[in-house]
């Protein structure tokens, strides 16, 4: 699984060198490049837009990371100089080669914006879609759609690809025609949390097809950008993080994470950012580890558990059942020979008698 840093927020694009070495100095080796961004805050020519593109590409390489992929503007979402579809096409025929350039993957390619029945938008999207997706394969490229909100009377409901059934159609029709794996999902996390949506359903539903996730942070009513866990009230926080992680566990989600802290950022003093991007960093390596749980436990032909309190207990009462333990070991020797959970307790000693196929895992918040 790839973490992948955002750069909006924190690169100023006309002063780009800094923000990069603090992205790099906080471990990140992957970052991502929302074109909508750059657009919006360099006010230059399309020529020099894709130039300054090419020369941010050019610092991450010098700083050792690696480009994971660009995300295309909205028309209307995102930016009112992207007026027509003729110039939104020849955007995605310069960022896909960019994106080669840069040994990039993926490209996000939000769907054209259209209030029509949704009968209509496939048949307006799916042209769109199918060119792209030629130049996309001539540069080895996967096209990623995302899911999208609207407005309406002055609130936020669900879009274009917001709908689960509707996502799979889209995917699996543009493969078929394209004869070939070139389009596969984005989901926005922000966005599902504007929409309302059960989260672990969204992602049980698509699957596979999800190759990326945007983790972002807000309140449910207003679009925002923060980091995780940091949209709170009364202690609560206002995106369901654990019904995401449930689904992405259960379906083996090994693909992208692109942290996307762009309202945080901003707001923090220049002075103050390294730290941000450091608990950034922190978040994503944790959210990953709780993703990539089950898989660790599948790894070993036996599990053993080493201490006998509430993680132990926690441990059991979501992987107990599918994942049984043969015993686990405590340091209190008062244990030793009690059981725990249903579990014989045994002394540290004996983990020097189990076979190398068998894995340990330790229930202890302080490891």
């Amino acid at each position: 699984m790839k973490i992948i840093c955002d750069l909006s927020g924190i690169v100023n694009y006309n002063h780009s060198l800094q923000g990069i070495k603090n992205v790099r100095k906080s471990d990140f080796q992957d970052v991502f490049i929302d074109l909508k961004d750059i657009y919006k805050n360099c006010k230059k020519s399309e020529k020099e837009i894709f130039d300054v593109c090419r020369e941010v590409v050019e610092k991450c390489k010098e700083a050792n990371m690696h480009i994971y992929g660009f995300r295309l503007p909205d028309m209307c979402h995102d930016n009112s100089e992207i007026d027509s579809y003729e110039s939104l096409l020849k955007l995605a025929d310069e960022a896909i080669k960019i994106c080669n350039e840069a040994e990039g993957k993926y490209l996000i390619v939000p769907p054209i914006y259209s209030i029509e029945p949704i009968a209509y938008n496939w048949e307006e999207n799916r042209e769109y879609y199918l060119k792209l997706g030629k130049i996309a394969q001539e540069n080895n490229l996967m096209i990623l759609l995302e899911n999208q909100y609207r407005t309406f009377n002055g609130g936020i409901i669900r879009g274009i690809l917001s709908n689960e059934k509707e996502s799979n159609q889209w995917i699996d029709r543009l493969n078929d025609l394209a004869g070939e794996e070139r389009f596969g999902f984005c989901m926005n996390v922000g966005t599902c949390n504007l929409c309302g949506q059960n989260m672990q359903e969204f992602v049980l539903s698509l699957g596979n097809r999800i190759k990326a996730v945007v983790l972002r942070d807000g309140n449910g009513r207003d679009v925002a950008s923060l980091l995780p866990f940091t949209a709170v009230s009364n202690r609560q926080c206002q995106t369901d993080w654990l019904s995401l992680i449930r689904g992405l566990r259960e379906i083996g989600f090994d693909g992208g994470l692109i942290l996307d802290i762009e309202d945080t950022a901003a707001a923090f003093s220049p002075f103050l950012k390294p730290q941000l991007l450091s608990l950034t960093k922190a978040v994503a390596e944790y959210i990953s580890w709780q993703i990539k749980i089950e898989s660790q436990l599948k790894k070993y032909k036996s599990i053993i558990l080493f201490g006998a309190g509430n993680m132990c207990l926690n441990y059991m009462k979501c992987y107990g059942e599918k994942y049984p333990p043969r015993f686990t070991c405590d340091n209190n020797s008062k244990l030793w020979g009690s059981t725990f959970c249903g579990l014989e307790v045994k002394a540290p000693e004996a983990l020097k008698d189990i076979p190398s196929d068998w894995g340990i895992f330790i229930c202890n918040i302080y490891y």
